[in-house]
């Protein structure tokens, strides 16, 4: 009898294509060959070409962008390293949303048809704010980071058990796009060379991610390096730029792995920007021509950068080698991609058919706009610390006050009069990193790190002493890491030790995300004098809405050094008075192209008298480029 609708052969028909299925996603692999030095992917022999690209860079209304940009140039791969602290900023709180959501970014790649190399740390480096390490672990005085330390193993594994399920979906075996994983990072490079924290770390991997996913090391080229960052078990890479000969560098590869592919993890395409540097840039005609070498040589080459983005809000990180060097707000990294996903010249690194690469977000040059002053420190400090203080007789780290990031105020009083400037001293160079000394709200003068350790101080006896300090990025690279803030050592005044300190940890960003100085009305002062453009003060302003949301870039000219929000949005810190970098990037989405877009800025030293900032079309990232003016009166745009 027949009958309409469900057919006995219908399920045998489900069940051989589930079946089909599975086994299409069960026969998925990929490996290394031993035999073929090579890798292999679904059996057959396989040859990544892959830029790196950090998601905590990019906003994330442009990740498609950027992966379609990168895939339309011929890569088959993305390398992608996971922060921490971006993460889990606060201990046991974990964020994987909008800008941090992790899954999204690695399944927009998956749409896009890009393999992933995955880079999960727990230490990650890439010029971020301590490397990727969360500041609270510095909790523990005398933890030991990135070794065997119980306390720090303890965090990583708790980490780590909340990551790693989270990513062995996407693994590639597993019908996902990630290819392989690198375990820890660089570690050769680091002076603790502890094998058992290596051995930990493998055994965390394997478990959570199983035996057969791909696991394997990076480190510099020099045999130390290699020596303690390579383990049985991890397949060991190099990483190297320009300046090096490539037949050595496979051969010290060799050395470490007999049988397998080559590889080259971080091939430079440009090099990071410290303030007070000159714009670093790397040779096009170097890369293309070394680039072509290591593929023809059947290498496996990654490229740092393909595109660098930004270290927005307070996510730089720093160096320390002779002294402390803060990394700029700019991670452009001179790559085939700009700071705003623009095609350069270093794009010839591989041919791109006419036509077939997605526009350019276009740039638009707003204009001008006039600031006008909110306040000193002083007077917003109820709002910007609604806490009130913290009292101590000698000063306490950021840490200590689980105020990891950003700005904390110091304030004391003069313990007698100083009618002659006084020396006021960080004698065991205790200001970390950067201290702005204000009596009575009158800015004094700063002591930074490494470089300003005495400035001179008057006033009398019980007057207010405020030293704000600001954290310019915590160090990211070599033995330094365990980088603490604030004032951490005492401060001498004369012949007197600074105590009785009433310690105000700072919620800047909450305050301005939540929509101050804009929502509250600010009536007209009579015109600023120059005295009171010095210290530490909060600005705001209007951009009006024009229609458009188009990526921009502002430009202080003749600001001093500080910070800036568009929208609530933490841009990054501006330095124009050091550089190299002049323009700070304004992604066009977080333009309104309806409503007034609300801008904030504090200036850390000095403002100038006409309190305009220029939003232009293109960036400045090199000191010796500016010729921009702001005498054009008919490009003001004035606040409403």
């Amino acid at each position: 009898q027949k009958r309409r609708g469900w057919k006995p052969c219908s399920f045998n028909v489900l069940l051989f294509l589930f079946f089909l299925l599975y086994f299409q996603v069960s026969e998925r692999s990929f490996s290394i060959d031993y035999n073929k030095n090579c890798f292999l992917k679904d059996g057959q022999t396989f040859q990544y070409i892959s830029g790196s690209i950090h998601y905590s860079r990019i906003p994330r209304a442009y990740w498609k962008d950027r992966l379609l940009k990168m895939y339309m140039t011929g890569l088959n791969a993305i390398q992608v390293y996971v922060p921490w602290n971006f993460h889990e900023s606060t201990q046991g709180v974990y964020n994987f949303t909008g800008d941090r959501d992790l899954v999204h970014f690695l399944d927009l790649a998956n749409q896009t048809g890009l393999l992933v190399i995955l880079r999960p740390g727990p230490y990650i480096c890439a010029e971020w704010e301590m490397g990727g390490l969360p500041a609270w672990l510095l909790q523990k005085p005398n933890i030991i980071l990135r070794s065997a330390d119980t306390d720090y193993l303890q965090a990583v594994s708790n980490w780590l058990a909340v990551l790693l399920p989270k990513v062995k979906p996407w693994l590639y075996i597993n019908g996902g796009n990630i290819i392989t994983v690198q375990v820890e990072n660089e570690y050769g490079s680091y002076f603790a060379c502890d094998y058992n924290y290596m051995r930990y770390l493998r055994a965390l991997f394997r478990f959570f991610l199983g035996e057969n996913t791909v696991l394997f090391t990076i480190d510099g080229n020099t045999d130390k390096e290699m020596t303690c960052g390579s383990l049985e078990g991890l397949y060991a890479t190099v990483d190297f730029g320009t300046d090096t000969n490539v037949t050595e560098a496979f051969e010290r590869q060799r050395r470490f792995e007999p049988r397998g592919p080559l590889v080259n993890s971080e091939f430079y395409t440009g090099w990071l920007d410290h303030w007070g540097d000159s714009h670093a840039m790397v040779s096009t005609e170097k890369v293309i021509r070394m680039l072509a070498e290591m593929l023809m040589m059947g290498a496996n080459v990654n490229m740092y950068m393909f595109e660098g983005g930004t270290n927005f809000g307070y996510w730089n990180g720093a160096d320390h080698d002779r002294r402390y060097r803060s990394v700029v707000t700019s991670y452009d990294y001179d790559a085939p991609l700009s700071e705003a996903g623009d095609p350069t010249d270093k794009l010839l690194v591989r041919d791109v058919p006419p036509g077939s690469m997605p526009p350019a977000i276009p740039k638009f040059a707003y204009g001008f706009v006039t600031l006008k002053k909110v306040g000193n420190i002083s007077s917003v400090l109820s709002t910007i610390s609604p806490t009130g203080p913290v009292k101590s007789q000698y000063p306490l780290a950021f840490e200590e006050l689980k105020q990891y990031y950003g700005f904390v105020l110091y304030r004391t009083t003069l313990p007698r009069d100083l009618y002659e400037p006084t020396p006021l001293i960080s004698p065991l160079n205790g200001v970390h990193d950067r201290a702005y000394v204000s009596v009575n709200g009158v800015y004094q003068g700063l002591l930074e790190r490494d470089i300003v350790l005495v400035t001179n101080v008057t006033g009398k006896q019980g007057d207010t002493l405020d030293i704000f300090v600001e954290n310019m990025g915590r160090v990211n690279f070599g033995s330094k890491i365990n980088d603490y803030k604030g004032i951490l050592s005492n401060l001498i005044l004369g012949k007197d030790v600074l105590t009785d300190w009433n310690i105000y940890p700072l919620n800047i960003d909450e305050a301005i995300a939540g929509g101050w100085p804009h929502s509250e009305s600010f009536k007209p002062k009579s015109p600023i004098k120059k005295e009171q453009l010095f210290g530490p003060t909060f600005y705001m302003g209007t951009l009006q809405p024009n229609g458009l949301t188009w990526d921009t870039f502002l430009k202080l000219h003749e600001w001093t050094k500080g910070q800036v929000w568009i929208n609530g949005v933490n841009l990054g810190r501006y330095w124009p008075a050091r550089g190299p970098q002049q323009t700070l990037y304004v992604p066009g989405s977080l333009i309104s192209p309806t409503q007034t877009n609300n801008i904030t800025v504090l200036e850390l030293e000095r403002a100038p008298t006409h309190l305009k900032v220029l939003f232009m079309d293109r960036p400045l990232l090199n000191v010796t480029s500016v010729v921009v003016g702001v005498s054009d009166s008919d490009a003001i745009m004035e606040l409403s």
